[in-house]
Formats: structure tokens, C-alpha cells, sequence
């Protein structure tokens, strides 16, 4: 079990900002920016395009409304959207409110948030869905 399904299961807490029956959003908690959310399937695959075709495209659909509110809730020229996939074995997409490309680079250091910060953040993005 990954730790993004155990995110899912709520065995390890995390900052929600949407979930259906299919997919679960949450804030990264080591964010490139304030405002950087995963987007996960509850399904546990390994590489997003082993994803089924059908299941790609409603996971798009799912995190269109979460990159409208990032865009909304912080100052940006728009949403990036990023698949690494490397750090966690569970297929996943970053969404990151961004100003140029180098804002997707994920070699940059990593913020370190409070809990306070987090929910902060949590709490505009919520409000923005």
C-alpha cells in the first residue's frame, strides 16, 4: 500500500481539498509554492499512462475545477500541471499556480509550511472550489 492510498484510507491525515469516488485531492505538504495540490486515483497504478483511457480523462475532469480554484485563490499567471512520478509508486499529477516554467522545476528547494499555513491554504483553495 502506498502512501497515497493510505492518504485516501485517512490512516495518515492530509489536507483535503476535494474527492469523489475516484480521485482524492490534498495539498502537497512540501509544496513548490503555496497553493500545490496532488491529485491522485483511488486506484493504486504505478505510471500515469497506465491509467485506463476512460479513467485518464475523468481524472482530467476532476482536477479542472481544483486548477480554476488554485488560479483564483493565488496570485498567477495560471495553473501548471506536472507528472513526475518518481517519489511515490502511485500514479499522481501536481497542480502549482505558476508565473513561468521555471516554476514547475522541481529541483527548486521545497517550502516548509506550518500546520497553520497549510490549513490556510486548505481553507482558500475550498473556498475557491
Amino acid at each position: 500500500m502506498t502512501i497515497f492510498s493510505k492518504i485516501i484510507a485517512g490512516e495518515i491525515p492530509s489536507y483535503k481539498i476535494a474527492e469523489n469516488e475516484k480521485f482524492f485531492a490534498f495539498l502537497d505538504i512540501f509544496p513548490l509554492v503555496e497553493g500545490h495540490v496532488l491529485v491522485v486515483p483511488k486506484i493504486e497504478t504505478d505510471k500515469f499512462f497506465d491509467v485506463a483511457d476512460d479513467y485518464l480523462a475523468e481524472w482530467l475532469l476532476f482536477a479542472k475545477p481544483i486548477a480554476r480554484a488554485i488560479e483564483r485563490a493565488f496570485p498567477c499567471n495560471r495553473c501548471g500541471i506536472s507528472v513526475v512520478g518518481l517519489e511515490v509508486p502511485h500514479a499522481h499529477m501536481h497542480l502549482i499556480p505558476i508565473n513561468s516554467a521555471d516554476d514547475l522545476n522541481f529541483n527548486r528547494p521545497k517550502l516548509k509550511l506550518s500546520a497553520e499555513e497549510l490549513q490556510a491554504v486548505q481553507a482558500k483553495l475550498v473556498a475557491a472550489l
